[in-house]
């Protein structure tokens, strides 16, 4: 019972991810869009660490790099990656005013965890017989896919000639890392505690199928979301040009 009690936890815990996954995609509120608009350095702070801990895709990929880290450097240097590239693409796209669809963007983030549990399982050496590409330089691309999915959002969340853009994409950055730390220390203890058991091979088998899973829910919510705002623009194009 001992032995199973870790991946019993694992399986509980993935299992809450896959639901929240469902229920929750990176949405921007009407009160966090004011909140941005009307507030200072710190509001803008807090709101970044609000969406990188709701944020759902941008904490699968983590937990996805997170799974076979083993020592405290190999986590430092990954993370950085990921970090610099995010930090690259909120920073220049938000200031040249670069975006994009927002479903289309985050439907990219959410095959980016599918690639990631994919990598983790080896499946490129068993399909393709040869091993997969150079780890470190992909989670710095797809840091800046990720960077690209804060900007777009951060962009639904200010004025581009707010007088203090700056100073808040600064500080909503400021946030996201904050909020990336306080993911990653959970992520780290709880990696840890699986490794103590000997189910460990077991767990990030059922893991990294979860990560699969809530990745493929990611992606149909969004392509769903995609598909239903191209439909409502298209029914008020027909209302305008068609009047009655």
């Amino acid at each position: 019972m001992t032995r199973r009690l870790p991946l019993l936890c694992a399986l509980l815990g993935l299992a809450s991810v896959l639901l929240a996954a469902g229920a929750m995609a990176h949405s921007v509120s009407e009160q966090a869009q004011q909140r941005m608009l009307i507030g200072g350095f710190f509001d803008a702070a807090w709101i970044g660490a609000e969406h990188m801990l709701t944020g759902y895709d941008h904490l699968l990929f983590l937990l996805g790099v997170m799974l076979f880290l083993t020592r405290f450097s190999q986590i430092v240097v990954f993370i950085t990656a990921f970090t610099a590239g995010h930090t690259i693409t909120l920073l220049f796209a938000t200031l040249a005013g670069i975006t994009a669809n927002p479903y289309l963007v985050d439907a990219v983030i959410a095959l980016t965890v599918t690639y990631k549990a994919l990598e983790n399982l080896d499946l490129f050496r068993r399909w393709f017989g040869r091993p997969s590409p150079n780890l470190l330089l992909m989670v710095f691309i797809f840091g800046l896919i990720h960077g690209f999915g804060l900007s777009t959002r951060l962009q639904e969340m200010t004025l581009a000639k707010d007088p203090e853009l700056v100073t808040k994409i600064i500080a909503f950055n400021i946030g996201v890392e904050f909020g990336q730390i306080a993911a990653l220390a959970l992520m780290t203890a709880v990696v840890k505690v699986w490794r103590t058991s000997t189910a460990f091979p077991a767990i990030t088998r059922v893991t990294n199928g979860a990560l699969i899973a809530a990745s493929g829910v990611l992606l149909a919510t969004q392509v769903h979301g995609y598909v239903t705002s191209a439909q409502d623009v298209a029914a008020v194009s027909d209302s305008v040009q068609s009047p009655s």
